[in-house]
């Protein structure tokens, strides 16, 4: 899409993500992708980079010496099949097949195909959300998204080859290598690129939890001490959000220049971000009463019982992606599994039956996870277009990224539609799919109810005081994560980063996320088929 001027006026070409060779070639690879992931996430337990995944998709495409493919050297085009290709295998993998295995887990197999069903409104839903959200007071597109940024640079590398090359081949040779030694080569590339203070907290989360027990002999994985925490800190940090906005809203009201200097450089504003969100809440109301209605989980329950459920289940839809989408846009990662926990954890608390709290964890992991994903592709978009230098180009470019994600997020999930039930009769059952099942049936837990509210506290204060960077969600997502290894990447790093700055990691911390995530998703591959 190349800037041009026009009577002293920049203009652009506007490429359409309904081009009939990007919409065949971007169906067929989103196939492919959701297939694959799918496979992965049953198999092994873990979810691929989609994003750098689709990455190299789309490179490879380009690269294809026939002329039908001429066109895919634009770097706008390699944008929406990266984006489609993502979209597919996120959302089969993280959304519908979690959800789905579930309810086979259950046993509950009358409600898989609604359940599917309705993960495709609400994943559809939020992709939109997600677009209609970027780049606002609430999530700047000139905040982090790591994994944006590394996507964006290997696919700007792979077009304009030189010194950005080299460094994030030489990134993806590193990244692979440590790989290879079970090194957490892609956590360092996230510091440099993330949030500092952001993933200071998320290593200092996961040494406690890697350390806590050899040191002291505590287990915190046998408490509910990190959920608490994570309770605590979620709710704190959907509230900062929505203050955060309404003061937004407020200040603009006072003055045009009070206005323009609280949105500079924002392509959406604080008023349509307080509509959007209002709008978003409305919509997952009818998401709620129409997965419930068609899941058959209304039997047997009061009206009282059935009208909060509905409204737990749209306002958990909601805080999801607010709690996971700051949690991405501020470090990379995104507690999809830990947050999507807590909801359907109180959800157990209030009484619900086992199937109507299923579906309400299989409709709110179809929501909330997806946002971190579409955040880190429009990301991708967002830098290639020139950083909104352009402002028209970024509003229109962004718009065929939500609607192709669309495309990929429906095609995702059909393939779930249609595969499913052969990968689960094989024994591949995602293991978040297992807890969730687990949790479901636990039945009401008052002890478990007073240890939540008692380690909210200090999840709620560390969040209060660490405000925007999400210091206590990320905190407490190390916290729910055993995975010491990481810890000490993650912290080392930041300390390297404090000394030597990030110039010398500029494009090999791309190369890094890149090689790790390349080498995760082929060794996960081979591990499907042994």
């Amino acid at each position: 899409m190349e800037e041009k001027k026009k009577d002293g006026k920049s203009t652009f070409e506007k490429i359409r993500f309904s081009e009939p060779a990007t919409i065949i070639f971007g169906s067929i690879l989103a196939v492919l992708s959701g297939i694959i992931c799918m496979q992965i996430m049953g198999k092994v337990g873990v979810s691929a980079n989609t994003s750098i995944l689709g990455a190299v998709f789309a490179m490879l495409v380009a690269k294809i010496p026939m002329s039908a493919f001429g066109k895919f050297k634009s770097l706008e085009r390699q944008n929406y099949i990266q984006t489609i290709v993502s979209g597919a295998g996120f959302s089969a993998a993280n959304c519908a097949f979690v959800a789905v295995a579930i309810l086979y887990v259950m046993g509950e197999t009358k409600a898989i195909l609604p359940m599917a069903v309705g993960c495709i409104f609400g994943t559809v839903i939020s992709v939109y959300t997600v677009g209609a959200l970027f780049d606002s007071p609430l999530f700047p597109a000139r905040e982090a998204w790591a994994p944006g940024v590394a996507t964006a640079e290997v696919l700007e590398a792979g077009d304009e080859g030189g010194d950005k090359a080299k460094r994030v081949i030489q990134g993806i040779v590193v990244g692979i290598v440590g790989s290879i030694f079970k090194l957490p080569v892609g956590a360092v590339g996230i510091v440099f690129i993330a949030n500092i203070v952001s993933m200071l907290a998320l290593g200092i989360g996961l040494l406690i939890r890697g350390y806590c027990a050899p040191l002291t002999g505590f287990d915190l994985g046998t408490t509910s001490i990190p959920q608490g925490f994570m309770v605590g800190a979620g709710l704190i940090a959907l509230v900062q959000s929505v203050v955060s906005i309404y003061q937004s809203s407020s200040k603009a009201k006072q003055s045009k220049a009070a206005k323009d200097e609280l949105e500079e450089g924002l392509t959406v504003s604080s008023t349509k971000t307080r509509g959007t969100l209002i709008i978003a809440l409305a919509t997952h109301v009818v998401g709620g009463i129409f997965v419930g209605v068609i899941c058959g989980i209304f039997t047997g329950m009061s009206p009282a019982k059935m009208v909060l459920w509905v409204i737990w289940t749209a306002f958990a839809s909601v805080a999801s992606m607010i709690i996971i989408g700051k949690a991405a846009m501020y470090s990379g990662w995104f507690p999809g599994f830990a947050v999507t926990t807590i909801f359907m954890t109180i959800g157990v608390l209030m009484g619900f039956p086992p199937i109507a709290v299923a579906v309400l964890t299989g409709y709110i992991s179809s929501v909330g996870p997806c946002f971190a994903d579409m955040g880190y592709d429009l990301k991708t978009g967002w830098i290639i277009r020139g950083k909104s230098a352009n402002p028209e180009r970024e509003v229109y470019g962004r718009k065929q990224q939500v609607f192709i994600e669309m495309l990929g997020a429906f095609i995702g999930i059909v393939v779930v539609i249609f595969f499913a039930d052969m990968t689960l009769k094989d024994g591949l059952i995602p293991a978040t799919s297992t807890v969730f099942a687990t949790t479901a049936q636990m039945g009401s837990n008052m002890a478990l109810l007073k240890e939540l509210a008692i380690w909210a506290i200090p999840g709620a204060i560390i969040q209060i005081i660490g405000r925007k960077y999400m210091f206590g969600v990320l905190l407490a997502t190390g916290l729910l994560i055993n995975n010491p290894i990481y810890g000490i990447g993650v912290v080392v790093a930041v300390i390297i980063r404090k000394i030597i700055g990030d110039e010398f990691m500029n494009c090999r911390d791309a190369g890094l996320i890149a090689g790790d995530g390349l080498f995760s998703f082929f060794s996960s591959l081979i591990k499907m088929f042994i």
